[in-house]
This record gives structure tokens, sequence and C-alpha cells, in this order.
């Protein structure tokens, strides 16, 4: 993935949640020099991997399979300097793109359309080979009980929200023709590296081609800190 991509979705979310009122805290515009000196009291930050998160998974396509977000908090399991049992995180939206299928074995999680367009979100629950069952099941929109068939979209306009369940296979993004949209996501812990599983092989974190220097350091670029 190409920095230049990389800096660019940086630069157009952090001007749409600025548009939304939605306010960033202060290192997200920290810059690479800043992380290279910063001590341990930026600890936290790196650890629970607080901060920008641009991926396109590997496929090489990120306006059509992307995601840029920021995570705001976060705790790590069985660690007792970061008890936090919560996460939160804000995705922006393009019209028209979407994360790949997957889901999570222990994370729970809302997805809570925040404002602008709105969100097209497919659902599955996972069966005991980790691949998309057939069955129906059950979900929580916006605190009401609905049936869900195998396979569904679900439309989630601003203020609808979502629970999902662990091993819930879901897909979401921007739904064309409406706008971009601003996703907020509340969930339990989230650990990024272990706790995705993808329907096809993927890279959550892929490697990329450095056309540009970086703007800011993604969540998984810290340096360690500085003495």
């Amino acid at each position: 993935m190409k920095r230049s991509v990389i800096n660019r979705a940086i630069c157009e979310a952090a001007q749409f949640f600025a548009r939304m009122n939605f306010a960033l805290p202060e290192f997200a515009f920290w810059s690479p020099e800043q992380w290279q000196n910063g001590g341990p009291e930026a600890d936290e930050i790196r650890d629970c991997m607080l901060g920008w998160d641009v991926t396109d998974f590997g496929v090489g396509d990120f306006q059509r399979i992307g995601r840029t977000l920021f995570t705001l908090r976060n705790g790590v399991h069985g660690e007792p300097r970061y008890p936090k049992v919560y996460a939160e995180k804000i995705i922006y939206n393009p019209e028209g793109q979407r994360a790949p299928l997957h889901f999570h074995q222990s994370k729970m999680e809302d997805i809570i359309n925040r404002g602008g367009g709105n969100i097209l979100i497919t659902l599955w629950q996972a069966g005991p080979d980790n691949q998309a069952s057939e069955e129906g099941f059950s979900i929580s929109v916006s605190g009401l009980r609905r049936e869900v068939a195998p396979g569904q979209t679900l439309r989630l306009e601003p203020g609808d929200s979502i629970c999902l369940p662990p091993r819930t296979i879901h897909q979401f993004g921007g739904e064309e023709g409406t706008g971009v949209s601003m996703t907020g996501e509340v969930s339990s812990v989230c650990d990024d590296r272990s706790d995705n599983f993808f329907l096809e092989k993927l890279e959550r974190f892929p490697k990329h081609e450095e056309d540009e220097p970086p703007l800011h350091l993604l969540c998984n670029e810290y340096p360690p800190a500085s003495t």
C-alpha cells in the first residue's frame, strides 16, 4: 500500500471528522519526528495501538476494500497497566468502500452511524468451520431485537446502531449515493493483531511502499520510547 494513499486517507478523514465536529486528541497530529523523541509517557498510546489505522488488507484496491480509522481508547488483555475492558474507534466511510468479510473470536462491538450518509452492513453467523453459516439468527438493532437471514444486508441511518456478538461475520461500509459517513465503534478490548478472522487470506497490516514521507505514523509503526 502506497504511503501517499495512506497520507491522503488520513487528511480526508481528519477533515471530515472536523466538519462533523468530532475532535481528535492531540497525538492524532504528532509528526514522525515527535514520535522519535517521545518518552515513556506515551506508552499507553503505543502499547494499546491508539491512533491512525489505514489498511487495504493487502488487496491493493483501497477505494473498494479498505479502512481508515482512529482508535481513541483501548486496553490490553492480561496487562495490569492497561486495565480498560472497553475500546472505542471512529471510522471514516467513503461511499462504496468497505472492509472484507470478517469476525472476531472474543470482541463484542456496537457499530454506530455517528452521522453523514447511510451505512450498509451484511451479516452471517460463523459456523464451527469458521465459515458463514446458513442459519438465521437474531440481533439487536438500536436496542430492538430482530431476526436476520444469513447474508442479509441492513441499512444503518444516522443515529442507528447494531450490536455484534463474537463470531458474527460482518462487512460494512458507506452506501453509495448517500454521502460520506462516520462510524463509531464501541467494543470490548480490541486486539487487532490476533482477533481478526477473515474468510479469505488477507493482511491486517500490509507492507507499505514509501513513495513519500509519512505525515503521521500508524498505530503499528510507533518507535520505542526514547530515553
